[in-house]
């Protein structure tokens, strides 16, 4: 759980510096998604975001900046539990934000911060534990937070493995084909196997029935660090493949981090006799580089209860996690259509309040066929035809070497996919005019654009490799006054 939490601070910081690059296109009224656009098109009454507040980059470039404290904080293991809270607190409002932009490994990491807010990941590797007088310090624990962590991560899977109800999937076994046909997401490790149909076959059906059966390994009593080492080796080189192969921004990394948390004593017992001894003298140095830190947020609180009121708190911790447990697994089943029997809309408000809604539906319950890329096509004062996606050079509808390189990173490529979907049609003018204000307040007059359109060459995926004929499609089209 220490390494998990480490991973975790480490990952925040990560997806804080990426958003943080489109602080004005994500998060400002400046933006692709100004407040009242989101208030009036995206926004679910039960939802918490302080980001929404203010439509200013700069009030939002303060707030990327207290959250990327406390989850350094987190990283270190200082004051854990609270910074804990905060980091779920800051991820959650965050992702509220702009729940355009977001993808299933923001649904896990804000997953596993819940969770850890009712565990000890500061028990050790942490500047908590170099201050606590406790000696020894308890190596395991059990709670209804732990169980909940482990579920949640058989859930990811299991539940992905059951929204794949599709034939592609566990019968013909073209899944993995039709998603390396998505030039959108395919990296150059997809290319490579890409040509072999009989190998993504065996490939698919072997990440459907991973997916399903894997998880339930960490249920077996007996010999449970055996199996446990199976499921951490096993999904990290699931992960590592899906990294290679396909454009997934963080959600490797993520899924990564989830599973330090399942490594078992013989795993931990070589770390520290292996590698921790490496990790002293930094340890040493940054103890001694931060002891005279002024301490900024160093609550303590003095609770006089007698034992009975404190265990009288730990059974309503314990009965309040095993009640989220319970919703989570809810909502997770209601999702699935073996099930086919939606959480009541009366119901949704606590998984909406506390987001611990969650949907698995990776490439499910079949692959997208319609593939393609954009043209930003803008018409010049001089009345030449440029392409602002490919740096104003002209015009040209020849699809590009790389489709994933048109895309600055993982945001932009999963709002570029909801772009596309009829019912995000009010998504279309908000980032044509971006587009258009943002090229001309950065070129000089003779390079002006008066008119922009923003165009989807289409391509949909046809089996067995059979040659595609793109299709122009203009989605929108914007000029200046």
């Amino acid at each position: 759980m220490a390494l998990m939490r480490i991973g975790v601070g480490f990952v925040l910081l990560v997806d804080l510096a990426i958003r943080a690059s489109d602080l004005e296109a994500f998060y400002s009224n400046m933006g692709v998604l100004p407040l009242h656009v989101l208030f009036k098109y995206v926004w679910d009454p039960y939802l918490i975001s302080i980001h929404t507040l203010s439509g200013l980059w700069q009030i939002q470039a303060l707030l990327f900046l207290i959250a990327a404290f406390f989850a350094f904080c987190l990283l270190l293991g200082y004051r854990t539990r609270l910074v804990t809270i905060v980091c779920w607190f800051m991820l959650l409002s965050l992702q509220n934000r702009n729940t355009l932009i977001g993808q299933g490994g923001d649904d896990l990491l804000r997953m596993l911060l819940f969770w850890a807010i009712f565990l000890p990941w500061g028990r050790h590797y942490s500047l908590d534990a170099k201050k606590s007088t406790a000696y020894p310090k308890p190596v395991s624990h059990f709670s209804a937070a732990s169980a909940g962590f482990v579920i949640q991560i058989m859930l990811v899977y299991i539940c992905t493995a059951l929204l794949k109800d599709s034939p592609e999937w566990h019968t013909t076994g073209t899944a993995l084909y039709n998603a390396l046909s998505l030039d959108q997401v395919l990296f150059p490790g997809g290319k490579l196997i890409y040509p072999y149909p009989v190998l993504l076959k065996y490939l698919t059906l072997g990440t459907y029935y991973t997916e399903f059966y894997l998880p339930f390994l960490l249920l077996i009593p007996v010999f449970n660090s055996f199996f446990r080492l199976v499921v951490v080796g096993v999904l990290a080189g699931f992960h590592l493949g899906i990294s290679l192969t396909l454009f997934v921004g963080l959600f490797y990394l993520i899924n990564w981090v989830s599973i330090l948390g399942l490594l078992p004593p013989v795993a931990m017992d070589w770390f520290e006799a292996k590698l921790l001894p490496y990790f002293e003298n930094l340890g040493y140095r940054l103890r001694r580089y931060t002891a005279n830190v002024p301490k900024l947020f160093e609550l303590r609180f003095t609770w006089h209860l007698s034992p009975a009121r404190w265990e009288a708190l730990s059974a309503i911790k314990e009965g309040f996690v095993i009640a989220v447990l319970g919703y989570v697994i809810w909502w997770n089943l209601s999702n699935v259509p073996q099930i086919n029997h939606p959480i009541p809309v009366a119901a949704r408000w606590l998984g909406m309040l506390l987001r611990v809604d969650q949907h698995w539906g990776m490439f499910a319950p079949q692959v997208f066929k319609d593939d393609g890329w954009y043209i930003l096509e803008g018409l010049t004062t001089k009345n030449k035809r440029i392409d602002l996606n490919r740096q104003g050079q002209p015009v040209t509808e020849k699809k590009p070497k790389s489709v994933v390189a048109l895309f600055k990173n993982d945001r932009w490529r999963k709002y570029s996919e909801n772009y596309l979907f009829v019912n995000n049609a009010f998504m279309r003018p908000y980032f044509c005019n971006y587009r258009l204000r943002i090229w001309n307040e950065s070129h000089a007059p003779a390079d002006q654009i008066k008119e922009l359109q923003v165009v989807y060459m289409l391509e949909r995926t046809l089996p067995n490799y059979q040659p595609i004929i793109p299709q122009r499609q203009v989605l929108c089209v914007c000029g200046t006054p």
